[in-house]
């Protein structure tokens, strides 16, 4: 993972403890010739961080915002009520309540503040899913899915073919 000089998807961390997951979602990009950065930014410690992180992100060329988060993971809905950029949100198990908080919030926004939502942990979803929507506008990066879903296929035939 390096840094980019011009990244199309900004990765957002509510701390420092998330960062596996930030690294685990950035692997699958770098996979796709994606070019990324990471932050971390607090929707409860870091709000005016977050905030002007959210105004400058399209301005700066980023294209899609990936939020991870814990616990009460606000984060991915404070993001999406500034921009309008498509915001994927993850949420992360790593709570006393085993990731059911963090799911709550970051799939229940209010009517008008959008969030795609992935699995709990679910870091290269939502890699794949900010590719998916890179490639509207990128053929070339629509052909890697396409070759990476033939890929995935190809895998469970050939273990489907193992087990008769």
């Amino acid at each position: 993972m390096t840094p980019h000089s011009a990244p199309l998807v900004g990765i957002v961390i509510g701390s420092a403890s998330d960062l596996p997951f930030a690294h685990e979602t950035a692997a699958t990009l770098d996979a796709f010739n994606v070019p990324y950065e990471i932050t971390i930014a607090s929707a409860h410690r870091s709000p005016t961080l977050v905030s002007s992180y959210a105004q400058d992100a399209q301005k700066r060329g980023l294209k899609v915002l990936v939020a991870i988060a814990g616990y009460a993971a606000h984060l991915a809905g404070a993001l999406a009520a500034i921009t309008v950029l498509p915001v994927i949100g993850l949420p992360l198990a790593n709570s006393p309540l085993s990731g059911f908080d963090s799911l709550l919030a970051t799939v229940m926004t209010p009517s008008g503040v959008p969030v795609a939502t992935v699995a709990l942990n679910g870091a290269k979803n939502a890699a794949l899913l900010a590719c998916q929507i890179l490639a509207l506008a990128d053929p070339s990066l629509r052909q890697k899915l396409l070759d990476y879903k033939a890929e995935l296929e190809r895998q469970v035939v050939e273990k489907a073919a193992s087990i008769q």
